[in-house]
């Protein structure tokens, strides 16, 4: 019967969840001793000590609290204690490691906004979530109060200064998805704005909904960058949009304009016939991908000949680009590829729309720009950081920014 009885017993101690429960254990313990380090310099008293100088109030007991960690719900003791005030009356202390009414880490936040974000509703995002939350408590209101405060991070991430961000590229583009006005599905356009620092590394600027691309609301989203006090950028890559090359020049008159050279050859294709649309291509990304500027002048000098033959039409549009859709010639070699398309920008969309294909469509304009900012955050979608040739800014042909873009010195 012993034998029996200590077989029991081990079984119960050495089981699937053997692990997280003694890592549990150990949040349990080490969670406290922070804690009670954090009242304990908070009141001015070491541990033990009855009277000090420096003693800013007391101990008045504990309380069971319980934090959802990725490790599931752990139950800890929360000191209660009362510090002094200057008017000589008395407040509760607030500890800063565990907030007041916080149930869940930031990881676990950042997880259940994750598949919410993803399609979920709270049902689903229990199930998917159900060996991080092991019974955590997990509400409607919970889940509707973390997209509150996630519209509160949008906003005041929209408003923060651009004073210290040295941007030297930037690039817009405008997405369309799906949104439910009334009760019609339509298009919208998401007008983006992202920038490269000196130091090559890329930072989403602003974003916004707009009624169409037009030259007001491409100006719109510009003017709202250089009330945030950004500089002027040296170089931008546009898709082609005349609307946004007309606020472009408004806002910066003299900053280059790199036209996209992926659209532009979408463009070509479609003016060209079915049977003529590869070897378009070839003859296109031979120019555009030459390894020097003398082979790309060259290349562009035969493509012109060529298909001004075959096909006047496409030379038309290619002559609509015209130098733009070589500005990346005048700088440096390693930086071509990341600033002749705006590419950057068309892969995040598509991540978007993969993540929303479960969606017909998003229940309004505003939930558009919210999904979007959830899922850069939250690290859903991202982009690589750094621009390639980013080690090649200090080898711009420009003297200054001043210079670059004709701001008086």
């Amino acid at each position: 019967m012993d034998n029996d009885n200590k077989k029991r017993e081990l079984k119960e101690a050495f089981g699937p969840d053997t692990i997280e429960q003694f890592m549990r254990d150990e949040i349990r313990g080490k969670l406290e001793k922070l804690i009670e380090e954090e009242v304990r310099q908070a009141l001015g008293v070491g541990r033990y000590e009855r009277n000090g100088e420096e003693r800013r109030g007391y101990l008045n007991g504990t309380r069971p609290r319980t934090l959802t960690t990725s490790l599931g719900p752990t139950a800890f003791a929360m000191p209660r204690a009362r510090l002094k005030t200057e008017d000589g009356g008395t407040t509760e202390w607030s500890s800063r490691v565990v907030r007041r009414y916080q149930r869940r880490t930031l990881r676990v936040d950042e997880a259940i906004l994750g598949v919410y974000l993803s399609g979920g509703n709270t049902r689903r995002i229990r199930g998917a979530l159900a060996p991080l939350l092991k019974g955590g408590p997990l509400s409607k209101d919970a889940v509707s109060r973390l997209v509150g405060r996630m519209r509160e991070d949008f906003n005041e991430w929209r408003e923060r200064d651009l004073a210290d961000e040295d941007i030297r590229y930037v690039y817009f583009d405008g997405w369309y998805p799906k949104v439910r006005i009334g009760k019609k599905r339509e298009r919208v356009p998401v007008l983006v704005a992202l920038g490269v620092r000196a130091n090559g590394y890329r930072v989403l600027l602003d974003m916004c909904i707009a009624g169409d691309e037009s030259c007001a609301s491409w100006n719109e989203l510009i003017e709202r960058l250089q009330k945030r006090h950004m500089k002027a950028p040296i170089l931008a890559i546009i898709d082609g949009n005349p609307g946004l090359e007309s606020a472009l020049g408004k806002a910066w008159p003299r900053i280059d304009i790199q036209r996209c050279t992926a659209h532009k050859l979408r463009n070509l294709q479609a003016k060209a016939p079915a049977r003529l649309r590869e070897e378009l291509a070839e003859d296109y990304r031979r120019m555009m991908y030459a390894e020097n500027q003398q082979a790309v002048e060259q290349h562009r000098q035969r493509f012109t000949k060529k298909w001004k033959l075959a096909c006047p039409a496409v030379i038309a549009s290619f002559n609509e680009a015209g130098d733009q859709l070589f500005t990346f010639l005048k700088y440096p070699p390693s930086q071509w590829k990341a600033i002749r398309t705006t590419n950057v920008l068309e892969r995040i969309n598509e991540e978007f729309r993969r993540r929303t294909k479960t969606q017909s469509t998003l229940p309004n304009a505003d939930a558009v720009l919210l999904l979007m900012f959830g899922l850069l955050s939250s690290g859903q979608i991202s982009f690589r950081n750094k621009m390639e040739g980013a080690q090649d800014f200090a080898k711009l042909a420009f003297t200054s920014r001043e210079k670059a873009v004709g701001v008086p010195a």
